[in-house]
């Protein structure tokens, strides 16, 4: 049995030991090396999916998506999308429905990648609305994580520069990270609805002070 939070502190995360991905990680900047790529992934039973986007800093700037990362349990793809685009071998995993492919605000996603192609979403599934039915409200990817495996994945690349003409190994290791995540998450939330081996602890709502009241009663 064990207990999930209906929301998780943040400052809790910090106390947690980091986890990363620990199997192989390949960079993918041509055409060529998404065909074969996409040919080993579609043999996998399920995927995790992320995107990474160069971070802007001023008002009115904005930048295509530059990666998209794809992994099984134990291999990840890093497609570098500024350098090679979104070619036909890519829409069709993007657009399969035989594959479950696994990610978290995948409406935000899809709406950054059909910037550069459009394409028809396939068979995916949404951490989020799989959360929630276990009554989880908060549904960042770190949260999540931390909540149901009590491990921290850290978000220290989170603002780097995706399009730098060579990825750092902790970028890559930061991307490959986020995308077998959505996997363990998906696995762990199946694992727990089927077996109702859980409690989930609420959120304590604060206790109303007479201030509190009178305050109310004064604005309304």
């Amino acid at each position: 049995m064990i207990t999930i939070k209906e929301r998780y502190d943040k400052k809790d995360i910090n106390t947690l030991p980091r986890v990363n991905f620990g199997g192989r990680i390949f960079t993918v900047l041509t055409a060529q090396e998404a065909d074969k790529a996409v040919d080993y992934l579609m043999k996998a039973p399920i995927l995790g999916i992320d995107t990474e986007t160069r971070p802007t800093f001023r008002r009115g700037q904005a930048h295509l998506v530059a990666l998209l990362q794809v992994s099984t349990d134990n291999t990840a793809f890093l497609f570098r999308l500024n350098h090679i685009g979104l070619p036909p071998s890519l829409i069709r995993l993007l657009e399969d429905n035989t594959i479950t492919k696994v990610g978290l605000s995948l409406h935000d996603d899809f709406l950054m990648l059909k910037k550069r192609h459009n394409f028809t979403p396939g068979h995916f599934i949404e951490l989020q609305h799989e959360a929630k039915e276990l009554g989880i409200a908060d549904m960042s990817l770190q949260k999540l994580y931390a909540n149901l495996y009590g491990e921290k994945i850290s978000k220290n690349q989170q603002l780097s520069n995706w399009e730098a003409d060579v990825l750092s190994d902790a970028q890559k290791l930061y991307a490959a990270t986020d995308a077998w995540a959505c996997i363990k998450i998906y696995e762990k939330i199946l694992e727990l609805k089927h077996s109702g081996d859980y409690t989930l602890e609420k959120t304590q709502e604060p206790e109303l002070t007479s201030d509190d009241l009178l305050s109310s009663s004064l604005s309304d």
